[in-house]
């Protein structure tokens, strides 16, 4: 292990530990820990939103996809996120801010019955579970080229360290910790793509795509299908994903949480380019060499100097961290408040917030154990937010405007559209053998009978309503 990576990471690592004991103090209820006391200002929405959605997929991945495919992976995590954002900024930020709910499963069970609040709880906590998981096959992939550790050890300590800080600190040390990963991020991600600019024109590299015979390297609609696909698959989990819904629920007013999500947006747009150029202008470092590690580990590894390489190597770990920070707290909220609140009666603050540091350890527990057993990062996540998109958008997005209870409605449109979705993750892993379309070419049969279901039940729940009367 060279020294700077040691330095910068330990120094690194006492600052968000030493936040995490600091905001211990602060938990008092549910609300303290999970949303932050619904008292965040704009730029913390802003700063915790963008910290949380660049993780592993949106560093690591998306600058291996920009490398092989050009401009057009844009689209695999660049354009789902812009879009994401600006659809909560217009359409859902106040609704949700005016919702009177703690989570996501409240709001199902308002519209939809308790049934169906359970079956979106598992959901939800299982997504996070798998969120989380690929977050640290990421650390411990990464952690693994630079520290000389096993596979295991280099797991166990980034898991560590966010467990620590997360379950003392919550949600009020998710967002402060961000707020550092953001910086040290962006920082990160400016630096290298003017360092790199500097080795090489767009010119040259569009000669040498060309010599590799990727010809589309520079069309952005190359391979559209497919990218909408990823597009929508993406977009449709995360508007319906707690993580959002959880900081427009923290903010300190509905206007907070718009200001923090237009702010997100524009540079979700920026960041999102320099990460893919970043990707393409490695073109001419690495075309000719077999990499056995991401682009990021080799750039770092070998073609920065000791400041910039010990700052790009804490920016890749806290964009990774961020994530999985944050998919432990939800994962955690949705274990608390939709399990434990509904089969136990709260026995007073302290006893909550106790169990919620439980839930922190059981969601982080979890996916660590599952992280041992896979090593996908961009596939798991697809799989993950195709499940999300087709069992839980349709009923998601319909009972925020919805003023009727419909149960079988929600029933039938979570059931079919997940289901759907559970059968192609198995034949993914080749525990059936059926002719099931990949993700992303399934999503749009999972969405129609999702659909489907949903109007299926709404007229069976209108005819029974119709009898009773």
């Amino acid at each position: 292990m060279k020294l700077e990576f040691f330095i910068f990471l330990f120094a690194y690592f006492i600052i968000i530990l030493f936040v995490g004991f600091f905001f211990s103090k602060r938990m008092k209820n549910l609300e303290d820990y999970f949303l932050a006391s619904r008292n965040l200002p704009a730029f913390l929405v802003y700063i915790s939103l963008v910290a949380s959605w660049l993780g592993a997929t949106s560093t690591l991945v998306s600058v291996d996809e920009a490398f092989r495919q050009g401009v057009s992976s844009f689209w695999v995590m660049g354009m789902p996120a812009v879009i994401t954002v600006l659809l909560f900024g217009f359409l859902l930020a106040r609704p949700i801010w005016r919702l009177p709910i703690i989570t996501l499963p409240d709001l199902v069970e308002m519209r939809y019955g308790r049934v169906v609040r359970h079956l979106a709880s598992l959901l939800i906590v299982w997504y996070m579970v798998v969120l989380a998981s690929s977050q640290m096959v990421a650390v411990g992939k990464f952690l693994k080229l630079f520290l000389g550790t096993s596979y295991f050890y280099s797991l166990m300590l980034g898991t560590s360290i966010v467990l620590v800080y997360s379950i003392f600190g919550g949600f009020f040390s998710v967002v402060i910790t961000d707020s550092i990963q953001f910086f040290l991020l962006s920082a990160g991600i400016l630096s290298l793509f003017f360092f790199l600019f500097g080795t090489s024109s767009l010119k040259e590299i569009s000669l040498l795509a060309s010599r590799l015979g990727r010809d589309d390297y520079f069309n952005f609609l190359f391979d559209f299908k497919k990218n909408f696909l990823i597009l929508l698959s993406f977009t449709l989990a995360w508007i319906i994903s707690p993580i959002a819904w959880q900081r427009i629920q923290a903010a300190r007013t509905a206007r907070k949480a718009q200001q923090g999500l237009f702010a997100a947006s524009g540079t979700f747009f920026l960041l999102y380019w320099f990460i893919v150029f970043i990707g393409m202008l490695s073109l001419p470092l690495f075309s000719s060499q077999y990499l056995e590690g991401p682009i990021l580990s080799e750039l770092i590894s070998s073609r920065t100097g000791f400041f910039l390489s010990g700052v790009l190597f804490v920016a890749v770990v806290a964009a990774i961290m961020s994530t999985m920070d944050t998919a432990i707290n939800t994962g955690a909220l949705a274990l608390t408040r939709d399990f434990y609140q509904q089969i136990f009666s709260s026995s007073g603050v302290k006893n909550i917030v106790s169990i919620s540091r439980l839930s922190s350890f059981l969601v982080g527990a979890l996916a660590f154990l599952v992280a041992t057993r896979f090593q996908s990062v961009l596939k798991t996540l697809g799989l993950a937010s195709e499940i999300m998109a087709e069992g839980l958008f349709i009923p998601g997005i319909a009972m925020i405007f919805l003023k009727k209870k419909l149960p079988m409605a929600g029933f039938l449109s979570l059931v079919l559209g997940g289901g759907h979705s559970i059968v192609g993750f198995l034949c993914e892993i080749k525990l059936l053998k059926f002719g099931w379309p990949q993700w992303p070419y399934s999503v749009p049969y999972g969405l129609a009978i999702s659909l489907a279901g949903f109007i299926i039940g709404s007229t069976v729940d209108l005819y029974l309503k119709r009898t009773q009367n």
